[in-house]
């Protein structure tokens, strides 16, 4: 496939308008072996192509959303800067930039009076949350459903904090009589609501904990890193839809822009419905703080230098798809859904197929027909090759049994956990791409 250069002119015009800002300087000529660069840069696209194609709509297997081109632009654009947003020292404009985005990605989630920033990534943003939630509520427990990311029960351990993992339902969804089992032996500080895990999409069920919240007095943070643009969708089931509408009563929100908001990694957001929590974070570090009375971004942070270039990047996507509901970027989110409904029932009515359930978001879950877990497993797994040999590129997960069985009744469940094929259509092009998908799963055997 063809690469799209097209729009490099636009770049170096901006280059050029970007140096108009700097005219008044004395020159200086960069010391460059333009001939050495270019067999590097060969070299390099050379070695690049070891990768799946991430960016075609027959790479339907992590969560891999190729950036918009007015992001990498805009990322390219600021590397003649490299401006850093620990600090306003270190990059002024791109910091009002992040603050102009953070507020946005607020609104979109029903807030106008928050504390929030960009960070590297989910993980990242997590960690931020977990931290905060350490220190407001020290010595008591974080819950988190048994298919959140791992990254929950493994920042809790580095930030030395009590875990536990809560059963899910059959749709993979915190399971709420389990969790209210868990608030009655007390002693609960936080409880993480996932919207849209990262293994099959599905969204655990707010207004309920909510309701709970108001019983036994624990925090939510809402991890919806991979889901949380999805509040836009006006093609949401009830419940999705419903635990979305609600998100605006958590604590705090975790987004990463670089899964669903079209970036390049690393870009995550850390949001705090209370801006008092930027007491937390104070500390003296002089040497940095110099030149502005303002809030500097790297106050309200863990990390200290940050890559201005992602917020640079966030905001120009931004301006050209902002994030309004009915909106051209929400619509392309809404046919990536549509994508995978349009995929789960098809496989669905095959009786080649064993199918999951239906998807939530955009991520679904199957796998190959079968009487026992281990054949269904095996199948799976060389499934998944025959079909990158045709080109389309899945992914495969592990499922505990005890899901799966209410699911596939029929089942002789000899091991404990299944190997399934697992697909995210989180591009729009899936939409129109299904056809084709659907032609090489035919072939599967």
């Amino acid at each position: 496939m063809e690469m799209d250069t097209h729009s490099l002119p636009l770049l170096e015009q901006a280059l050029r308008k970007l140096g108009e800002g700097f005219a008044d300087l004395p020159d200086v000529t960069p010391a460059s072996d333009m001939p050495r660069m270019g067999e590097i840069l060969n070299e390099v696209a050379e070695r690049l192509q070891d990768n799946f194609p991430y960016q075609h709509p027959l790479y339907a297997g992590q969560m891999l959303k190729p950036p918009h081109a007015i992001a990498r632009l805009a990322y390219a654009l600021s590397m003649w800067i490299n401006p850093n947003n620990h600090a306003l020292d270190g990059g002024r404009a791109s910091s009002t930039m992040e603050k102009e985005c953070v507020a946005d990605i607020a609104r979109m989630f029903g807030w106008d009076r928050f504390l929030g920033h960009l960070c590297s990534g989910g993980t990242m943003a997590n960690l931020e949350a977990l931290w905060i939630a350490g220190q407001l509520r020290p010595g008591e427990k974080i819950l988190a459903s048994s298919q959140a990311h791992y990254t929950h029960s493994r920042i809790s351990q580095v930030l030395q904090l009590d875990f536990a993992s809560v059963p899910v339902d059959e749709r993979a969804r915190m399971d709420m009589d389990a969790l209210e089992a868990e608030l009655l032996r007390g002693g609960v500080g936080t409880v993480v609501a996932t919207l849209g895990t990262t293994g099959t999409g599905s969204v655990d069920p707010l207004a309920a904990i909510l309701a709970l919240r108001s019983k036994y007095g624990f925090r939510i943070h809402v991890d919806t890193a991979y889901g949380g643009y999805f509040r836009l969708v006006d093609n949401l089931e009830r419940d999705a839809a419903e635990a979305f509408a609600c998100i605006d009563q958590a604590d705090s929100i975790v987004v990463d822009p670089h899964k669903h908001g079209l970036q390049p990694y690393g870009c995550g957001c850390v949001l705090f419905r209370d801006p008092r929590v930027g007491s937390i974070y104070k500390h003296d570090s002089p040497y940095t703080y110099f030149s502005s009375n303002e809030l500097h971004l790297g106050e309200i942070s863990l990390e200290c230098s940050r890559a201005g270039a992602s917020a640079v990047a966030l905001w120009a996507t931004m301006r050209m798809l902002p994030l309004v509901a009915g909106g051209e970027f929400a619509q392309g989110l809404a046919r990536g859904r549509a994508a995978a409904l349009d995929l789960h029932h098809r496989l669905e009515k095959d009786p080649r197929f064993l199918t999951v359930m239906k998807p939530e978001l955009d991520i679904l879950v199957w796998a190959p027909a079968g009487n026992r877990a281990s054949d269904i497993s095996m199948h799976a797994s060389r499934q998944f090759e025959q079909a990158a040999r045709m080109q389309l590129h899945l992914a495969l997960m592990e499922l505990p049994a005890a899901l799966l069985s209410a699911h596939w009744p029929s089942v002789d469940f000899d091991r404990d956990s299944v190997t399934c094929l697992r697909s995210c259509l989180m591009k729009p092009e899936h939409k129109s791409w299904i056809d084709a998908i659907w032609l090489i799963l035919d072939k599967l055997n």
